[in-house]
């Protein structure tokens, strides 16, 4: 077709002339140096198998996940060649920067190779898969960071060096100071100094600490039932004690039911006491037995890395070779054990709805009626009896499976925690959301502008910002609120510099701020006179 005639315009040409070719001169052949991963360590070569600092560098300074690692692996092939060094001369380099990076962790130093071995076997026969265990475990409880922890009408505070303090109600000795005084402001227990205390628990009338060593310490009542309501312990210990039955488990984590407890050792195991007596946990006992007996069922092969202990059933976040998963066991009124049903259960069940809402599950929280997890990704879960608008979905009803809170659909969450029919959001922003039960004001809010009658115990059905604790200017880490259905509530709010902030009810001392004459609970957030950094 004439160019001319199709609307396309015409391209112009010049005459160029003709340039001569100059040839190039060929200079000497250029031999390249190899530089390879392995040989013998001759001048020119880069034997990484003498010498993987740099590598090492690079794959363990730059906070690099196992998937990660397992994506490096893939990609270099210089990965898939063993390494030949220390301490296994069968690891490629992926894996033993990921054995590097569990080196640092403090639970896994003192484990001995026999002991690491066996963890590896049990995570999946990985060091990048032992490494996802290590960090996870972290990540969801605080383990040796500074934390705080509001209890049934007492509280306890452990610093990032491991000093714990305690106040509030003390008619059990459950404050640890040999008294059953209360004390309204808080107090170190000087008992414990020397020891690294990394984690705490509080129940209804007792405590349990556990040491860097893993070793557990606990005072309180020496029996379960509804706190001071129920049946006392035929003895009070008013000063830590170590559970002499766990001294074989070395343990990082304990969660205290009403009616039960359970600890989770280093290796991801769970031990539980009491309640077995109608065989709720998979096992029978006497309501007073202090025996641990191992969790049976799923679990046993499946190393957890959080447990979280309701009103009458448990939690337990499972790190699969897969993925993460969750767990439930127990009392199953409510729908609260997650699987689309009412019915309790005697062995741990896997709640089948996370894969179905594609949501890896990073923290899990129960409440004492509802639970709450929050996702890699940012999503929250909740589920379990609705009353007071605690799942956050608008009302008051109740969800037998895992729902996404749809209204924080804009937040990336971090944290979770949840009480009595109460449940808060941190994001990765530090902004702090509550939703649920407004009595003895313990979700933070000035209600007094919502409700007609000035009430300050106004129910939220949906996710609200606390705005009281954004205005500290202090990006919050950290919230643990009462999660007893027989005490008035309070909560406290952790900040990354240590600050810690408290309201709520007040009325045995557990917020270690002082109260005006007459008045037992506190909307507004006040700083607690305590440096937990």
């Amino acid at each position: 077709m004439d160019a001319s005639t199709s609307g396309t315009p015409s391209i112009q040409y010049h005459n160029i002339p003709d340039q001569p070719i100059i040839p190039i001169p060929v200079s000497p052949s250029f031999n390249r140096q190899t530089r390879h991963c392995f040989g013998d360590e001759t001048p020119g070569e880069f034997p990484l198998s003498a010498n993987p600092s740099i590598v090492l560098h690079v794959l363990t300074g730059c906070n690099l996940d196992p998937q990660d690692l397992a994506k490096l692996e893939a990609t270099c092939s210089f990965f898939r060649q063993p390494a030949h060094f220390a301490p296994d001369h069968e690891l490629c380099l992926s894996e033993l920067a990921a054995l590097d990076m569990c080196q640092k962790r403090a639970i896994f130093k003192p484990m001995t190779l026999e002991e690491r071995d066996e963890m590896k076997v049990r995570c999946g026969g990985s060091w990048k898969l032992v490494l996802r265990f290590l960090l996870s475990g972290e990540t969801c409880s605080r383990r040796e960071k500074s934390q705080a922890i509001a209890g049934p009408g007492h509280s306890i505070a452990v610093t990032s060096k491991g000093s714990v303090y305690s106040f509030g109600s003390n008619s059990s000795g459950q404050l640890g100071h040999g008294t059953t005084e209360e004390e309204s402001q808080p107090r170190i227990i000087r008992s414990l100094a020397g020891i690294r205390i990394i984690h705490a628990a509080a129940g209804a009338g007792r405590t349990m600490l556990i040491s860097d060593s893993g070793q557990v310490y606990a005072f309180g009542k020496d029996s379960f039932g509804e706190a001071e309501y129920g049946v006392q312990g035929s003895q009070q210990v008013n000063t830590p004690q170590i559970v002499e039955s766990l001294k074989g488990i070395f343990v990082v984590q304990a969660a205290i039911g009403n009616f039960f407890t359970a600890v989770l050792s280093r290796e991801g195991r769970v031990y539980t006491f009491s309640w077995g007596n109608e065989n709720k946990l998979g096992h029978q006992t006497e309501p007073t037995d202090l025996e641990p007996r191992p969790l049976l069922g799923p679990l046993e092969n499946i190393p957890v890395v959080q447990i979280a202990a309701g009103y009458c059933y448990l939690l337990a976040l499972a790190c699969q070779p897969t993925g993460m998963a969750v767990y439930s066991v127990g009392c199953g009124l409510g729908g609260k054990l997650g699987h689309g049903t009412k019915t309790d259960e005697k062995q741990p069940r896997l709640i089948e709805q996370f894969r179905t809402l594609n949501l890896q599950p990073m923290v899990i929280a129960a409440g004492a009626w509802h639970a709450a997890v929050v996702g890699t990704d940012g999503r929250v879960c909740t589920w379990g009896w609705g009353r007071y608008g605690c799942l956050g979905h608008g009302n008051e009803e109740c969800d037998s499976v895992p729902k996404v809170v749809e209204s924080l659909s804009g937040v990336k969450a971090i944290h979770v925690a949840t009480g009595d029919y109460t449940t808060f959001v941190v994001s990765d922003d530090g902004d702090v959301y509550s939703f649920g039960c407004g009595e003895s004001s313990s979700l933070g809010h000035n209600t007094a502008d919502v409700d007609a009658q000035g009430n300050q115990h106004v129910n939220i059905l949906t996710p609200t910002l606390v705005t009281s604790l954004k205005q500290i200017n202090e990006r919050v880490v950290q919230i643990s609120l009462t999660n007893s259905i027989y005490w008035n509530a309070h909560t406290f709010a952790l900040t990354e510099t240590g600050k810690l902030y408290a309201f709520g009810a007040g009325d045995k001392g557990q917020l270690g701020v002082e109260l005006a004459a007459n008045q037992t609970e506190r909307a507004a957030p006040e700083r607690v006179e305590l440096d937990l950094s």
